[in-house]
């Protein structure tokens, strides 16, 4: 005998200056007991198929066409030139300031690649599963350079607004808006939340503050799409050398 519980969350929005925030208020349970040996309940399957439905024709919506095939590479791929530009992009008109740069994480791109056609909102969600958020951070020369270099150890990390090479596993020739990386600068970045915390070897930036506005990069990636579908354009990529390895 096996139970499934099906749980009814009501939530209740604050807003609080321009921001947003949801916090339960309510939380109300149904028990239902299914025997394995016997098929799914008529009443459960009846209960959920109109939200199955609904979530199902969301997924299949065609928010771009891809023109080429976009492919998860080292040093460098199109598929994370694509995506790095986006949040480079959303990350600006999202916050409102300027933005020296985007960097993510090959890590957190979970599709080899994107094929040369339709784009549907449910292949960005199997392209981005978490829901990793867009912030902001601002970093010295020493502690960006430190970023890169758990790059260039990695075999290469997608960025926008930023080049670098690799040599002997780390990060050689940076240069930020076609100026050399400077000693006594400091730079905003666009990262996700997971490697801002700390994750994938970035401790460097653990302790440094940021700016987050619950702003999701798949979401970012959604609206980037959305936005050169509606120009009548398709979604295309590129090798621009933004990452090579040294001779």
């Amino acid at each position: 005998m096996s139970r499934t519980v099906l749980k009814y969350s009501f939530l209740l929005a604050f807003a609080f200056s321009c921001t947003t925030v949801y916090q339960p208020t309510a939380v109300q349970y149904k028990d239902y007991r299914i025997n394995a040996k016997e098929p799914a309940s008529t009443e459960i399957t009846t209960l959920l198929k109109p939200y199955s439905d609904s979530v199902n024709r969301n997924m299949n919506d065609i928010i771009a066409v891809a023109g080429m095939t976009l492919e998860k590479k080292q040093p460098e791929g199109t598929l994370g030139n694509i995506l790095a530009d986006a949040m480079l992009a959303m990350a600006k008109e999202n916050y409102k300031t300027n933005v020296d740069m985007a960097i993510m994480n090959s890590g957190g791109i979970r599709l080899p690649s994107i094929a040369a056609g339709n784009v549907t909102r449910g292949k960005i969600y199997e392209l981005s599963p978490f829901d990793n958020i867009v912030v902001l951070l601002k970093v010295k020369a020493d502690i960006l350079q430190q970023l890169l270099d758990v790059a260039a150890l990695k075999g290469g990390w997608p960025c926008a607004g930023i080049t670098y090479q690799i040599r002997n596993k780390k990060a050689v020739n940076v240069v930020i808006s076609g100026t050399a990386l400077k000693e006594d600068a400091v730079y905003t970045i666009a990262l996700v939340d997971y490697v801002a915390n700390g994750g994938d070897n970035c401790d460097m930036l653990r302790n440094i503050p940021q700016q987050n506005n619950g702003y999701l990069f798949r979401d970012a990636v959604i609206q980037y799409f959305s936005r050169i579908q509606q120009q009548g354009k398709q979604i295309n990529g590129s090798i621009e050398n933004r990452v090579t390895n040294a001779e």
